[in-house]
Formats: C-alpha cells, structure tokens, sequence
C-alpha cells in the first residue's frame, strides 16, 4: 500500500513535503526499504544527461508509480500533476528559478483543440505538486542537488486571461502552417519552446503544413513566470514572509476579458503621445534632469507605476527600451544588450547562448521619442520581438563569426597612435559586418592586459573591474552584444 491517499491532492503534498531537504540520492537510498517502490526501473539515474531523470526517479522511488508519458496527470484520481524543477542561488545570496517548466508536447500530428480547458496544456497545469531543487553546478552528480520546496501549484486566477491568449497566440500560429516560425517571445507567461537540439533528426512535418518542417516543441510556463511563482508564492509559503508586492499595471483584471494586454498598454500611452519630455515631467513632479533614466521613467510614470517594475512585465519578461530618433531621423546610439563573459561565451552553442536565449526569450517595448528643437516628443511606442528568420539566420551569422575567433583564442590586437594617445584596435567583426549584431565595449572605462606581437604586454586601465579573460589569455575591455541602430531604425520602425 502506497503511503499516502493518491485520490486527495493535499495528503500527497503532506507526503512530498518529506523530500524538503533530502538529496535525490537519500531518496534513492531510502527507496530500498519501501516496498511500494518501482525496482525494475530501466532508466540510469546516475547519467547527468538523461533528461527528466530526477522527475523519473521521484516517481518511481518515493511516490511508487511507473514513469510514463502519458497525456493525463501524474495522479489521474486528483488530477495532479508533479513537475520536478530547479533553482539557483546567486552570488548576491538571492535565489532565481533555473529554467522553464516544460508541461506538454505540441503535437504536430494532431490537429489543435482550440479550447484550452479541453486541451493537455489544461491537463497538466491546473494542479501541479511543484518540487523544487536547488541547482550546484559544482556537483558532478545531479543526484547529490538538494529538495528545497514543495508547494501544490494552480495558476493564479488574474494570469488566466493572459494564459489563455498566450495560447491562442501560440495554436493560431500552428494553424496558420508556421509551427516553425514558433518562438518564446511571441507570448507572456505560458510559452512553446524547444524540445531536443534544433538539429534535422528534431525536425516534424506540420500537420497543417506538412510540405515545412517544425523543431519539436512544448508547452510551458516561462522561466520568468516560474521566477515569479517562486518569489511570490512557493518562498513565501515556507518562510511566512510576504512577498514584495509589485505595482501593476491591469489595475482591473476583467478589463483582460475585452481587451489584449498589449492594447491596454498601448492605449494608456495614446493619452500622451505628442507630448514633451519637459511637459511630461512636469506632469508627473519629475525633475527635467536629461539622464538616460530620465525618459524610462517617464515611461513607466505614463503606465501608471511609479517604480520602474510592473509586474506584468518582470513575469513575462518584457524589456523597456527607450530610444531617442533626432531631426534628420537617425538614431545616436545602438541598443545593448546584457554584457557576457568570454570564457562564458566560448563555451556556448547558438541554440544554448546567451544571445539566441535572450532574443528567443524576450519581448520588448519599445518606447520612441523624437527631437522637437530642444525637447523629445513621445511619437511611437509598440511590442516586438526578433523575427525568427532574422535571429535563426542574420543574428545568427554575426554571432558565430565572432565566437569562432574568441573559442579558437584568434582575436588579435594592435596599437594605432591618435592625438589622445594610443587605442587598441582588434581584428572582431565590427558593426558594419552583419546587419542586426555586433559587439562592442559595455564596460565605465576601457581595461586590456594583452601579449602584443614583439613579446612585449601591454596593460591598460582597472583590469578586475572593467575587463574579463579570452580563452587566448589575454584580458579584454567587457563587452556585450548591440542591436545595430540602423537595423532598428529600417526593420523595426520601418525609415527608409
């Protein structure tokens, strides 16, 4: 008899919350005395890379049933569903979720139910046992991670509307034949992503287009929302801390009900537009300080928070990004991304980088202010996220030019003598080279320590903090990766 009632949800998260602080490997060998436990098992629990593996063996050694991929719940008598996921804990001590919670297989076999309540997705996310590990990359066996919380998990009431036309979004493109144009981005909190490298052998015929083929994807919740979940619900639950509250900026739920998020966005920001950056301080008591924080607050100010997190955007990872159009319509600066680390980066795949993941991942709003003599006027504002063609192929290009010469320890550098002095100059890929990416420094000053050809080491600036490592060994300025100015201004905002 197995040791908890399978048929009532609460008296199996009474049973799971005995995993809280147990290793994956007590787990293991406890399951020796439990005689309910599955010890056929086929799966090697000591192979890092057999993916679901530690959801397998909680099944099969602690909760007693066979793991499976069926379609129904994990416990089809209550209806729940038991997602074993991870999180890390950062340097600054914080804890952050690790991934994104997979919770079914699109089928491209299959036509689509465009019901929600009636599809698997519904199945399997209206009661999850939330099981969550903490992540130590240091480890060399995922068994020795350990439990830190266990929660039953629905999704909360006010994110269903979103939830749901994430869906919609997500199942008009299938229906549509373009299941290969899927991307993370395209949705707030519930998402498709990935399943398995986008390599030929993860490639399926579309159901609705069998002539193009599809990389096998799923349904989940993001890693943002999950973060979220974390934060304001599964932390609070076993500290009785509560949470940070976020401003919002749905200030009525049921106005989700007849209008898209993005439109109510976009319609609280029609009131303003034309106007100045100066008659827009005023308006909101800001100081006119001309900062570069100055017009993000604004923005933010314009939606009604007055902080700069709305927790619409920080779950489904929605990035501000202001830009300042001058007279002739040209743009001064690119925009930045995240600064990265070399070794980091040399170490990276396209489909697992930084870049790939934070353009995959990531919807902007972007937020457009034109020169008007002496002031910025707000002239456009919308959502966008990178075209699959244009990440997949363009950004792709630029992004392994550059990491063939940083992971085969092949940039070179020279000194060119100015009438500032010298400056480094190097062999990387520059702007004009691929028409989306490019890099550049994302550092307050710059910093080398660099071999130069005749023997001799140059050194330049604070090295620890402005400067990280090349495989090659030298130390280069930190960089990061830029969204070309006139990719923005020519693809996005359509100036010819």
């Amino acid at each position: 008899m197995i040791p908890y009632n399978d048929s009532n949800p609460r008296d199996i998260e009474r049973y799971a919350k005995g995993l809280i602080g147990k290793t994956f490997q007590d787990v293991l060998y406890e399951s020796r005395f439990l005689e309910e436990a599955i010890t056929d098992s086929k799966i090697d629990y000591s192979n890092p890379n057999q993916k679901g593996k530690l959801g397998n063996l909680l099944e099969e050694k602690y909760f007693c049933y066979k793991a499976n991929s069926d379609q129904e719940p994990d416990f089809p008598k209550c209806g729940v569903e038991l997602k074993v996921t991870c999180y890390d804990i950062l340097k600054n001590g914080n804890l952050s979720a690790g991934e994104r919670l997979v919770l079914t297989m699109i089928s491209y076999e299959d036509p689509v139910e465009p019901n929600f309540y009636k599809s698997h997705v519904w199945e399997k996310c209206r009661l999850i046992l939330l099981i969550y590990y903490e992540r130590n990359k240091l480890l060399k066996y995922n068994t020795l991670y350990r439990i830190g919380f266990v929660n039953l998990f629905s999704p909360f009431e006010k994110d269903m509307p979103i939830i749901l036309d994430d869906y919609n979004k997500i199942i008009d493109k299938i229906r549509m034949g373009h299941a290969d144009e899927l991307s993370e981005s395209d949705t707030m909190y519930l998402g498709a992503c990935t399943k398995g490298a986008t390599s030929a052998g993860s490639m399926r015929p579309q159901y609705y287009n069998s002539e193009v083929l599809a990389n096998k994807r799923a349904f989940c919740f993001k890693r943002q929302y999950m973060d979220f979940i974390l934060h304001t619900y599964v932390i609070p639950s076993h500290t009785g801390k509560m949470p940070v509250q976020l401003e919002t900026i749905i200030d009525n739920p049921m106005r989700l009900k007849i209008m898209s998020f993005e439109s109510i966005v976009l319609n609280k920001l029609d009131c303003f537009r034309g106007w100045s950056d100066l008659e827009l301080c005023r308006y909101f008591g800001r100081d006119y300080n001309n900062n570069k924080a100055q017009w993000t607050d604004l923005t933010y100010r314009m939606l009604g928070i007055r902080g700069n997190h709305a927790e619409e955007f920080v779950k489904a990872n929605i990035v501000v990004k202001v830009v300042r159009i001058e007279n002739d319509l040209s743009m001064n600066e690119s925009i930045s991304l995240p600064p990265f680390n070399f070794i980091e980066f040399a170490n990276e795949t396209w489909e697992e980088s930084q870049v790939y993941n934070y353009f995959s991942e990531t919807k902007f709003f972007f937020v457009v202010f034109a020169r008007d003599k002496s002031v910025y006027r707000l002239y456009k504002y919308f959502f966008w996220n990178m075209p699959f063609e244009d990440l997949n192929r363009i950004a792709r290009i630029g992004w392994e030019n550059i990491h063939y010469l940083i992971r085969n320890c092949k940039v070179e550098f020279w000194l060119k003598e100015t009438k500032a002095g010298y400056i480094v100059k190097n062999n990387l890929p520059k702007k004009k080279d691929n028409p989306i990416i490019h890099i550049r420094p994302h550092a307050q000053e710059s910093a080398y320590l660099i071999h130069m050809h005749d023997g001799s080491l140059y050194e330049y600036g604070i090295i620890w903090k402005d400067a990280n490592m090349l495989p090659q060994g030298d130390w280069m300025t930190t960089q990061s990766f830029w969204i070309n100015n006139n990719y923005f201004l020519k693809n996005i905002l359509g100036f010819k």
